[in-house]
């Protein structure tokens, strides 16, 4: 995915404003923040200037519709996210003046799904007016929407009194998959680390955690049927993830409304699995000898589907999403190539010197395995561009830069294909200055095609891989620029203006401040004021 190359903007004076569809140069000046609008912005919003006080050891969440586990999760967890921790004994029972608000009447009309999936339902109505507080949705996934939306409307004015303004909202996401990639291999990532993206990552409405889990460089993922995958390709016995853990990852997400979807990128990327598992990965030859160098998982071995099948019958069982990510890119020839086992299969299969024939009939071989296992699944885009075929429900993910985007995106669609963009999103390609104007002006939507390619494009992915963020700061370098992607994500197709946005998008840095994250500055010069801080992350 382009992982080893960066584009750096370089500024020391100068900050980049987007204008128009250009970048110009300014000088750098604060941008002040908006006082309670939301990110990202709803479908439709008004706002009155009637204004209702909340006293916080009053004020409580009611489920006046279908209740289960995840909303009454919601209502403990944006208790203390809006107001922070409450007294014990509540103080303040009654003889409220006329202006105030004591609840948040939350009607769910169906019955919760146990996880959250594609295509769920998460739109949400909410009304804030003289008669109360009102939020609709015919999903638990909406009400989670509808209730991150009512907290950042209530502004704090004193200890322990809020406010907030007269409110109709009528809201839901222009695109069903918006999610955001962990790379946990190169840098291994802390339980605790991947909890508070998350969080960080519902307080933006996204709904995917794409966890490229594994990698090269690191096994960290700990398998109940190749445990020395772990024990052997893994940094170190410390940095693993083991089967409760995952399991806690995953159940933090369902709370949160986001799917966990893991990448086991092949036949590249797998320079760590192949420390354990005995003839996995192509031994190389230099001058007609072993050289004592491996490339990619040996295609020509039976032995290889043998360990694949079982391992992605595995992973099937560990994580519940329907999908699954098999990777499929930047897969090198060399070693292929070079392996005189390898020739020899190439002319047996007729496949000639072509060797993206090769990974073709791999990539096939393992797409049928997880079909096998009733998953779905997610491929870079490598691997239709090498003309493998897929079933119906595949995800490809279009990742190359450049004039390739909406080519790919026009053929991927063209033939059918449901499709993310992530191309434009690369967080991890650090700048200097303000650079999060070039993730705004992004649009899934930018490519010449038909209504019906329009739909099957279903979202994208921000993304960061982990080369050079671990434990120490991977959060304050995706927050807040991964909402600019979320709000792409979200929000109508025409609210594109970067310049209008900056007041919200302070804002939105600032509350996540106070909420706890470690948010780094993208708008230049300013300061957040922190009077009523109240608490650490949730």
């Amino acid at each position: 995915m382009a992982r080893t190359f960066a584009l750096f903007h370089f500024a020391c004076i100068v900050g980049l404003v987007f204008s128009n569809g250009e970048y110009r140069e300014r000088e750098t000046v604060s941008v002040t923040a908006s006082n309670g609008m939301p990110w990202p912005m709803p479908q439709q919003y008004s706002s009155t200037s009637d204004t209702f006080t909340i006293n916080r050891n009053a004020f409580k969440f009611r489920a006046t519709g279908q209740s289960c586990d995840i909303l009454s999760s919601a209502f403990f967890r944006y208790q203390t996210i809006i107001f922070g921790f409450r007294e014990e004994v509540l103080k303040f029972h009654s003889k409220f003046k006329a202006g105030s608000l004591t609840e948040l009447d939350v009607n769910v009309k169906n019955k919760c799904d146990q996880y959250p999936y594609l295509g769920m339902d998460e739109s949400y109505n909410l009304t804030i007016s003289s008669s109360g507080a009102t939020l609709n949705s015919n999903s638990v996934w909406g009400a989670l929407r509808g209730i991150e939306t009512f907290s950042q409307l209530v502004l704090q004015q004193s200890k322990d009194m809020f406010t907030v303004n007269g409110t109709t909202i009528v809201d839901y996401p222009r695109f069903q998959h918006r999610g955001l990639l962990l790379d946990t291999s190169r840098h291994f990532l802390d339980v605790s680390i991947i909890k508070q993206n998350l969080l960080a990552m519902s307080q933006s409405k996204f709904n995917v955690f794409h966890w490229h889990i594994v990698d090269d460089q690191s096994f960290p993922y700990t398998s109940n049927n190749f445990p020395d995958m772990a024990t052997m390709g893994a940094y170190d016995s410390k940095h693993i993830y083991t089967q409760d853990q995952i399991a806690e990852i995953i159940e933090f997400a369902r709370i949160l409304g986001i799917r966990v979807i893991p990448e086991f990128d092949s036949p590249g990327h797998s320079q760590s699995w192949g420390k354990s598992i005995k003839d996995l990965l192509t031994k190389c030859y230099s001058s007609g000898k072993l050289n004592g160098q491996y490339g990619p998982i040996d295609p020509s071995l039976e032995t290889s589907y043998g360990f694949l099948s079982k391992f992605f019958a595995e992973i099937a069982k560990v994580f519940p999403d329907h999908y699954v990510h098999l990777g499929g890119d930047e897969v090198n020839f060399d070693c292929w190539k070079s392996n005189p086992n390898i020739t020899a299969f190439m002319k047996q299969k007729d496949f000639g010197t072509d060797y993206a024939k090769l990974e073709e009939y791999y990539m096939q071989r393992l797409l049928d395995i997880v079909s096998g296992v009733k998953k779905g699944y997610m491929i870079w885009q490598e691997v239709v561009d090498n003309g493998a075929k897929v079933n119906p429900d595949t995800i490809v993910e279009v990742w190359k830069s450049g004039f390739h985007i909406e080519l790919s995106i026009i053929t991927c669609t063209f033939r059918g294909y449901k499709t993310l963009l992530s191309s434009c999103w690369y967080l991890s390609d650090i700048s200097y200055g303000i650079d999060w104007p070039k993730y705004y002006n992004c649009d899934p939507h930018n490519f010449i095609g038909t209504a019906e390619q329009k739909k099957l494009v279903i979202g994208g992915e921000t993304c960061m891989w982990g080369e050079y963020v671990d434990n120490t700061n991977v959060l304050s370098r995706t927050w807040p620029r991964a909402s600019v992607v979320a709000e792409r994500l979200w929000s109508a197709q025409n609210v594109k203006d970067a310049n209008a946005a900056a007041p919200r998008l302070e804002e939105h840095r600032c509350r996540m401040i106070k909420r706890g994250f470690p948010a780094e500055a993208v708008n230049g010069p300013g300061y957040c004021s922190q009077e009523y801080s109240i608490h650490e992350p949730v």
